[in-house]
């Protein structure tokens, strides 16, 4: 899980977590619903994050809108998608910052966790320096 700004920094990244998890279980285990984490921010998040608005307490939150199996979406919700995918666009360039670095953008052959988030939080560290300067 990754937080960053408009600018492209990153200003949180989780531990790397193996196997298939739910984004939104995995921010309910780093961020405790309980506590004030995002009450001055604006939130934009994708798909996976849909009980956020009623767990979360946030400025503002932007959530894509899901089709449901029956249901398609309308134009108007498909326009709003559109508006919100190019405001999380960010995240997504950030991601690909630290996918430039070979080590996380190769196979991963490391089964320690614990190297794995060092190597995480180095690359990290060299996008945001890189953005510094």
């Amino acid at each position: 899980m990754l937080i960053s700004t408009k600018n492209r920094f990153i200003k949180y990244l989780s531990r790397p977590y193996g196997g298939r998890r739910h984004d939104f279980h995995l921010l309910k285990q780093e961020f405790p619903p309980e506590l004030p984490w995002f009450e001055n921010c604006t939130i934009r998040v994708d798909s996976g994050y849909t009980g956020i608005v009623n767990n979360y307490r946030c400025k503002s939150i932007s959530i894509p809108h899901k089709k449901s199996k029956n249901k398609p979406l309308t134009s108007e919700q498909k326009t709003i998608n559109k508006q919100f995918a190019s405001e999380r666009i960010f995240v997504e360039h950030s991601i690909a910052g630290l996918k430039r670095f070979r080590i996380l953008s190769d196979r991963l052959r490391i089964h320690n966790f614990d190297l794995y988030d060092k190597i995480l939080g180095v690359c990290a560290g060299l996008w945001n320096f890189n953005l510094a300067n």
